[in-house]
């Protein structure tokens, strides 16, 4: 099992490519079965979920062809990958399968659709909360599907096809209103959906459907409205670059201290966690090839966050800003309001020499002077980098052990880190 080794102390000086989006890509690589034409995606990361994914795909029928394969020596350019489900073989998504990624019950919604049926394993993915799928459930019912629990299995069934309705998530689900754009897009009449999620991640979705024929309106706001067309086409869409890499990478630069520019990306994915980051000291500007993060003198200033829904905070951006604050000259509050377990990553920190408690929902941080290296261990995707980030201070040593959590979804962090002057060496057992 691989780890990372990182040796703290450096600043990060010089520009990292960010990926495209592991949370746009995933739906728009699902999208495919909604068609028995071609979807050309462009800019795909070369990540374990796209690969297992892609796995689950190939188990609905799905053909993949492969072109612009990423070269070692050039992390930042994506691969192009066509994805062509001219026949579908099997309308079950197993368990084996979908308990290894909680995205793939995504399927769900297009494979009702168009095939009228589906048979879908209750999800797995990261311990992070319980995340249950009754906002899925509840909006496919609301186009008319009937839709039974059978031994661990959601099935579902639309005989005669979905019907377009108006339905109101009665709390916001970035995964629930991807899901309800796919099969609402087939249905029959005009879908109405209200508080839907806002994320860039669903403008993109949206886009890629609309160029394949689908007829979506609202996109970024809190109401979709969705008329249903017989037919999808295939189409090409380029991948929006990703903002929680670059809000990641980000931090690693307020961390460390630096002068980097983040390339291929944008402020305007999320303002609010370079809000937070200017807050605490950090200089954030607009440059013509994307984001310039630079952190030259100066400390860390405390800074309190609550994650939110977008435009709020990104639940996914919380750990690295937890190690961003176990640094500052203060003490820092976050709270944390999607999920109710993702705070495991602070007994990891402690380890470093963070000091953090916990009530609730709520992490109070107070900032110290220095973090000393010692073995960790990740606990899901997001935490595993918040200790490559406090790792990149800290005094001697830091090993990252089950680093497997890291690369579901960041491309090649230790290159990029290491282009940059961090000192960064992944392990191979």
């Amino acid at each position: 099992m691989d780890r990372i080794r990182i040796r703290g102390g450096n600043t990060l000086n010089g520009t990292i490519p960010i990926s495209g989006a592991k949370n746009a890509t995933l739906p728009l690589m699902i999208a495919s079965l909604l068609t028995d034409d071609t979807l050309t995606l462009e800019n795909v990361p070369h990540l374990a979920d796209v690969e297992q994914l892609i796995r689950i795909l190939g188990n609905h029928g799905v053909d993949y062809a492969v072109s612009g394969k990423r070269l070692r020596h050039d992390p930042g350019s994506g691969r192009t990958i066509h994805f062509t489900a001219r026949t579908i073989v099997d309308t079950t998504a197993p368990y084996e399968l979908v308990s290894k990624m909680r995205a793939s019950f995504w399927v769900i919604g297009p494979l009702l659709a168009r095939m009228h049926k589906a048979r879908v394993s209750l999800p797995g993915g990261c311990a992070i909360g319980t995340r249950p799928v009754d906002l899925f459930i509840d909006g496919l019912r609301a186009l008319g599907a009937t839709i039974d629990i059978d031994n661990g299995y959601v099935v579902a069934e639309a005989k005669g096809g979905l019907v377009g309705n108006r339905y109101v998530f009665p709390k916001v689900s970035v995964g629930a209103t991807h899901v309800m754009m796919m099969a609402a897009s087939l249905a029959k009449g005009e879908t109405v959906i209200e508080n839907a999620a806002r994320e860039p991640e669903i403008v993109d979705l949206a886009r890629c459907l609309n160029a394949m024929g689908a007829r979506i309106s609202g996109a970024g706001t809190p109401t979709l409205t969705i008329e249903g067309v017989e037919a999808l086409s295939g189409a090409r869409h380029r991948v929006l670059p990703d903002r929680i890499e670059t809000g990641t990478y980000a931090m690693a630069v307020a961390m460390t201290g630096g002068d980097v520019t983040l390339e291929g990306t944008s402020v305007d994915l999320l303002q609010s966690a370079l809000s937070a980051l200017t807050t605490a000291g950090a200089a954030i500007e607009a440059t013509p090839t994307g984001v310039r993060v630079m952190r030259n003198g100066g400390g860390i200033h405390p800074v309190d966050v609550i994650t939110d829904p977008y435009p709020g905070f990104p639940t996914d951006l919380q750990a690295q800003f937890m190690a961003l604050m176990t640094r500052s000259d203060g003490v820092a509050h976050i709270t944390e309001t999607i999920f109710e377990n993702r705070f495991m990553h602070v007994q990891e920190l402690a380890r470093l020499g963070a000091k953090i408690s916990l009530s609730g929902q709520v992490a109070t941080i107070e900032g110290v002077t220095r973090l000393t290296g010692a073995p960790v261990m990740a606990t899901d995707l997001r935490a595993s980098v918040s200790l490559v980030i406090a790792g990149l201070v800290a005094e001697g040593d830091t090993m990252v052990s089950r680093v497997y959590h890291l690369d579901r979804g960041f491309e090649r962090l230790e290159e990029k880190l290491g282009a940059c002057g961090a000192e960064i060496e992944r392990i191979s057992s």
